[in-house]
């Protein structure tokens, strides 16, 4: 047989940016032998909206309403971070009380996000009775928000010193009846993921991305912790009123006293931050303290505030898919200088890589799933130049960057 007849043979297959199993745009391209994936390629800014741009005819207050709709199951992390760094950039105190119900609310999203997934995990391998039981749990969920809110989706809640809504005595025992319908259905949730003999084996020792890599590709989150590696803003910056509740790392060697990060892990994570966060609202609602809600409720005496303001600023949040970043730059104007937003799916797609190396095909979706990915969020850019690729360092796209700036002013 001649050397040409063994040599083994590979081929291209691309998935995206529009397909069945994809929930948001993105391109993959896989090269495979056989059923095996030897190599991925990702390719992503199929959902850029221009939203940081927009920014630029908005006052803070505006840019809250803009930051929510980043992301419509993030929608109070963005506001949350674009508050923080503000309040940092304009020096602005926090009524004490709020710091409490900022938490409930960042919890609150938690809760929805993660069963959210479940429910999608769910789907990917084809086990939808799961997912509408998920989705009766997460429906419980969101009817809550509104209760506190007034709004399911986009909740309008955050504002520059503390928070628009209060939490009344009179509210207390809804929140508490819920609380416990969460409680009472999480062993349900948590028989169904971790004993079923499918999801086991569709999850157990697929997708497995090592503490090493982890750490190398800078995952965040639920990802990151998934993987044994013990990084929480809650615990590690103590923001909000976190550092007067009682917080602590979560790892699945805590479920089940080993670490091997693959697809059952992530989801043994989740399903421990779900309990995790309903002991947390538990305890803000305990712990809270009396008082008013925003540090001024005058907004025209907020935004002349910030009009005076000159400085920088940085809010890091633990959203539901990991640490989201929001950088401002305040120069005695109407608008911020620059907004910029660094979503956690950026730092989760490098991961994919390893994570589907080796595996099958039919493991893509779920494998790509765990992440909890979430594309509207994670806007960048692309160069194409006559077909050929060619890649961008730090000063290089900064310059870019700043004539796009000046370009759009004039």
């Amino acid at each position: 047989m001649s050397p040409e007849a063994t040599t083994k043979t590979t081929y291209h297959v691309p998935i995206g940016p529009i397909h069945p199993a994809l929930k948001e745009p993105v391109f993959f391209e896989f090269e495979i032998s056989g059923e095996r994936i030897i190599d991925i390629d990702v390719k992503l800014g199929h959902v850029h909206r221009a939203v940081e741009w927009a920014s630029r005819k908005r006052n803070p207050i505006q840019i809250l309403y803009l930051a929510e709709r980043i992301c419509g199951i993030c929608s109070y992390c963005h506001p949350a971070a674009f508050t923080l760094a503000i309040e940092a950039a304009a020096d602005i105190e926090v009524a004490e009380r709020a710091e409490y119900l900022r938490v409930i609310q960042g919890e609150l999203e938690r809760i929805t996000s993660h069963i959210l997934w479940a429910g999608v995990a769910a789907h990917e391998i084809g086990f939808d009775t799961v997912l509408f039981l998920t989705w009766e749990i997460r429906e419980r969920a969101m009817d809550l928000t509104e209760y506190l809110c007034g709004n399911r989706v986009t909740k309008g809640i955050m504002t520059i010193g503390g928070i628009r809504r209060d939490i009344t005595k009179d509210m207390l025992p809804r929140i508490q009846k819920d609380l416990k319908y969460f409680k009472d259905n999480f062993g349900k949730l948590a028989h169904i993921f971790l004993d079923d003999k499918t999801i086991k084996m569709r999850s157990q020792g697929a997708g497995i991305l090592t503490k090493e890599n982890a750490l190398k590709l800078c995952a965040v989150g639920p990802t990151t912790r998934a993987s044994g590696i013990k990084k929480d803003l809650r615990a590690d910056t103590s923001y909000f009123a976190y550092g007067d509740l009682d917080i602590d790392y979560i790892t699945p060697e805590a479920l089940t006293g080993e670490v091997n990060g693959d697809v059952y892990d992530r989801i043994i994570q989740r399903l421990l931050e779900v309990k995790q966060s309903i002991e947390l609202i538990e305890q803000c609602v305990d712990k809270m303290p009396a008082g008013d809600i925003v540090s001024e409720p005058k907004i025209a005496k907020v935004l002349a505030q910030l009009k005076k303001a000159n400085g920088e600023g940085v809010g890091r949040h633990e959203a539901p898919r990991g640490e989201v970043i929001h950088y401002v730059k305040l120069t005695g104007e109407d608008a911020p200088f620059t907004w910029k937003v660094r979503a956690p799916t950026y730092n989760n797609i490098l991961p994919w890589i390893p994570m589907l190396k080796g595996e099958q095909i039919a493991d893509i979706p779920i494998v790509a799933a765990s992440t909890d990915p979430c594309m509207s969020c994670t806007n960048r850019v692309a160069i194409v130049n006559n077909g050929q690729r060619s890649l961008l360092n730090k000063e290089q796209l900064h310059r870019l960057s700043v004539e796009k700036t000046r370009r759009l002013m004039h």
